[in-house]
């Protein structure tokens, strides 16, 4: 550990040489990244936020299967681990850790080749990805109400015309077996095709103990897509992208005495999400001085979750003594003991239907306005999202909660931005959003919600070209996330039946680097943001029915956060590469207090908010010899962290080390890897509440753990 943040401190004062250092260096430079997730593309070093790109030679020298293994390398980015594969993001301490019930509305956007998967980011497959950028801090103007703390957007790799195919598998421990392959090339002189598929299974490190099984918390994933790239004139072309996902996965994960992988279910969980989506692209030039883009977008999804409440079976809590306070053995004492009942099913399908239009014109280069300094752009956006949620719970036998609903949230928005070169190579930006969300919500309880509101946001951005090697930026965004409604609160929380809109104001100071002729490449940001009326998950246990937790939105005051990202790669030779990111977040409340289960005031006002560690980092590095060898190795970590915000509980910190070794040449390649090589145990969740009724229900700290050691060999062959 000491070792690693010696390394980064090292690295971050190295981001920071003089301006000048390198200038007589007259090495080839390196080819420059290239950010597609905002309006233009533009070269990351010119792009005024704070981006982490991960590119496809990372994922592909990491092995990085999926989204969660990529995670690792984004500096001041967590998950809660509330799911088999994580779906519930936070960015600088910004996002949601579970959604049980309610309308989904993500504080964290996740767009995969323009296809909306907010709130299911459990479809991401790193198979046959070009790049994945993470847009730090609220994205307004290109996002709007879904990006309050940013964005996740991720692009595959495109058709080619060039033929080319391949095949991947991989085996390893837990029974992993993973099959994927593509095809690319041309189907006529204007058409080219993209199309890969991919299945992963694997047992899911959790041995059933009650039933004797090991894959109650398997995975079983299939996925695939299909690109299409046409040219339909020289001022017109076409895309396409046709997305699927099953995912029939178990959960299985949670365990009375913290051991983490030993489970006693009779009931294991589920986590199941068949996800099919599509977008069409559309760009023409053929206007006098304008370009026109539309993107046409479509996702239909069925999610199912349930869990085994209790996590444990009948014969276990028969053999447990409770205490008999309801006279259950008809002898007319309520102090006696007799054997525990105790069982709890929790279930919830859901159907979710998003469907979005985006229509925008900007100018050609040579129709600039104002002296022609200036680009423009402005556009439309409307969206609409219908989810149907059947929600079942049972204690004991008996129902405990059934509750069927039905949401609907239409949004329409207008953009404009304008972009004006400066004297003395400074650059504006200046964006601005404008959108009006109404919803509607039915549940078979008789509660109704139909709140509509209009809200903005935007960014002004200055940057400029300090030399050829330094761009510096300040930009000033704000973000906003819509207000909503809580179901079925009991008379005691009846004030939280409603709570308002969040806004953020994000102030950030970037800096872009480059050295030794563009071999060391750094790109440096530090915030400050504001939010106001916080939007803060509660949740608080019935005392007499203690199966039964009451979960409710509520907004804080306020809360204020600062900190700093750095991501750097240095291609210390033409074989070697290294890597390395750090990120460093005090995100706390300004007041703040809940309600406990026994209508106690708890103030946490200056606490950390949770799934906010102060410290996250990642160092890694590449090396291919001439003869093929190859060697990654790559480390990462992040600080203890609160897991909710309605208890003290916290997370311990946490390293882990990867590493893959292997052999390459032209058309195949052979490895041998293994991630968390060092057997660490990381929590990625945490609860803390009573689960037990032979201790009269005292609350307990409960955690679930990631994926142990877990290594295995790969096979990759293209032609």
């Amino acid at each position: 550990m000491n070792l690693v943040k010696s390394s980064l401190a090292i690295l971050t004062s190295f981001s920071f040489l003089s301006a000048n250092a390198y200038a007589s260096e007259q090495e080839e430079a390196i080819e420059s990244i290239t950010v597609t997730s905002n309006f233009k593309q533009q070269s990351l070093a010119q792009a005024p936020t704070s981006i982490a790109v991960v590119t496809s030679e990372q994922i592909l020298a990491q092995g990085d299967q999926h989204f969660e293994n990529v995670l690792a390398s984004v500096a001041n980015v967590n998950f809660s681990g509330e799911s088999s594969r994580p779906k519930f993001l936070q960015i600088r301490g910004v996002g949601e850790r579970s959604q049980y019930s309610g309308a989904p509305n993500s504080s964290v956007g996740f767009i995969v080749d323009d296809i909306d998967l907010s709130g299911l980011g459990m479809a991401a497959s790193m198979y046959d990805v070009n790049q994945v950028e993470v847009l730090r801090g609220p994205q307004g103007t290109r996002f709007g109400a879904n990006a309050l703390a940013g964005m996740v957007y991720i692009q595959s790799n495109a058709p080619s015309d060039v033929s080319e195919h391949g095949i991947k598998t991989s085996f390893g421990n837990d029974d992993l077996i993973n099959v994927a392959g593509f095809s690319t090339g041309a189907l006529s002189e204007r058409l080219n095709y993209r199309v890969s598929i991919e299945q992963h299974q694997q047992n899911g490190f959790r041995d059933n103990l009650f039933l004797a099984k090991d894959d109650t918390n398997g995975i079983d994933e299939l996925s695939g897509k299909l690109k299409l790239a046409y040219q339909a004139s020289d001022e017109l072309t076409v895309d396409f992208t046709l997305l699927f996902a099953d995912m029939d996965n178990g959960y299985d994960v949670w365990t009375l005495d913290n051991n983490g992988f030993d489970t006693l279910t009779d009931h294991p969980g589920i986590d199941k999400q068949k996800s099919s989506g599509s977008s069409l692209k559309f760009n023409y030039s053929g206007f006098t001085s304008a370009e026109l883009t539309a993107i046409s977008s479509f996702t239909t999804t069925d999610h199912h979750n349930a869990f085994d409440g209790d996590w444990a079976n009948a014969n276990y809590w028969a053999d447990k003594s409770c205490t008999d306070y309801y006279d259950e053995n008809g002898n007319g004492d309520d102090s006696d003991q007799i054997p525990c009942v105790y069982e709890y099913l929790w279930d919830k399908e859901a159907d979710r239907d998003v469907w979005s239009q985006e229509i925008r014109l900007n100018n050609k280069s040579s129709h600039k306005i104002f002296n022609q300094t200036t680009d423009w752009l402005a556009g439309i956006y409307v969206s609409k999202l219908d989810e149907e949620n059947d929600l079942e719970s049972y204690y004991n036998g008996w129902e405990d909660e059934i509750l069927v609903s039905q949401y609907q949230a239409k949004n329409m928005a207008i953009f404009a931005q304008l972009d004006s070169t400066l004297s003395e190579d400074y650059q504006l930006s200046v964006g601005l959003r404008v959108e009006n969300r109404d919803s509607d919500y039915i549940d078979s309880e008789q509660d109704s919600f139909s709140p509509s509101e209009t809200m903005w946001g935007g960014h002004i951005a200055l940057s400029k070209a300090l030399n050829n090697d330094h761009n510096a930026y300040v930009r000033i965004a704000k973000g906003y996330k819509a207000g909503g409604f809580n179901m079925g609160l009991p008379a005691e929380l009846s004030q939280f039946k409603e709570f308002d809109t969040e806004t953020l104001l994000n102030y950030e100071f970037g800096l872009d680097s480059s050295y030794l002729n563009n071999k060391i490449h750094s790109r440096v940001a530090f915030f400050y943001m504001d939010r106001k009326d916080q939007q803060v998950n509660a949740s608080q246990q019935d005392p007499n029915n203690p199966q039964r937790f009451t979960i409710y939105t509520a907004n804080a005051t306020s809360s204020t956060s600062y900190g700093a990202e750095l991501d750097l790669t240095w291609q210390v030779t033409a074989n070697l590469n290294v890597y390395a990111t750090l990120g460093y977040l005090d995100a706390r409340y300004d007041n703040y207090a809940y309600f406990d289960k026994y209508g106690s005031t708890i103030d946490i006002s200056d606490r950390t908010l949770a799934h906010a560690p102060k410290n996250t980092y990642s160092l890694g590095g590449s090396y291919t010899s001439d003869s093929g060898v190859f060697v990654n190795v790559s480390t990462s970590g992040k600080s203890s962290f609160y897991f909710s915000d309605s208890h003290s509980e916290k997370s311990s910190s946490n390293q882990l080390i990867n590493a893959r070794i292997g052999y390459e040449t032209q058309s195949w390649s052979v490895y041998l890897w293994a991630r968390n090589l060092t057997d660490e145990k990381v929590a990625t969740r945490g609860f803390y509440f009573g689960n037990e009724p032979d201790i009269d229900w005292a609350a307990k700290k409960f955690e679930r753990y990631a994926a142990p050691r877990q290594v295995g060999v790969t096979l990759d062959y293209q032609f």
